[in-house]
């Protein structure tokens, strides 16, 4: 097989990532403790309940014969791939991840990683935001990338403080109503 074809490290893992979703230049994984907890149980499933099964079937399909009408075993091995992908992935976020427990910061005014951040848009709307790591994002719960634009506008921003935040649909003033540092669902 051609070196063009292969992989010589899997380093590149982020290049298959929404950009949201990619971490920066720097390579920190900021991470709350909550987001911690849900990759390691999903690594955790992924090792020793999902793949031992997919494993199970692919070798009954193997012992039926002919493997290459086999969609059990096609599927199979498929599911395998992307299962040890997703591993290899996991395992190395958790190996480069920065645990930061916003439970454990000192009470502060100021806006870092991990803060909930009450916020007033420029149309008069009221918003709580939550400041998390790229695996951790859910924008149904306010949850936000420390990477994000709106995050980057507000980091070291203070309670009190107006910010100018210069989205796609253009600039927008934000008001600062309230920081706290609380546990992160």
């Amino acid at each position: 097989m051609s070196k063009a074809f292969t992989r010589e490290n899997d380093d590149d893992a982020d290049d298959d990532l929404p950009a949201e979703r990619r971490l920066p230049a720097s390579g920190k994984n900021y991470i709350t403790p909550g987001g911690w907890r849900r990759l390691k149980d999903e690594l955790y499933h992924l090792v020793h309940r999902e793949r031992p099964e997919v494993v199970q079937v692919v070798n009954w399909a193997a012992s039926n014969g002919d493997r290459s009408e086999n969609g059990d075993y096609l599927y199979g091995k498929r599911r395998l791939r992307e299962i040890d992908r997703r591993i290899r992935f996991l395992t190395k976020r958790l190996e480069i991840a920065e645990v930061v427990d916003p439970e454990r910061r000192e009470p502060t005014d100021q806006i870092f990683f991990s803060a909930t951040v009450l916020i007033q848009r420029g149309d008069g709307s009221e918003q709580c935001l939550s400041i998390v790591g790229v695996d951790e994002i859910d924008l149904s719960r306010g949850h936000i990338s420390w990477i994000s634009p709106i995050a980057r506008c507000l980091l070291k921003a203070r309670e009190g403080d107006a910010v100018l935040f210069r989205g796609p649909d253009g600039d927008e003033d934000i008001e600062i109503l309230e920081v706290t540092y609380r546990k992160i669902g």
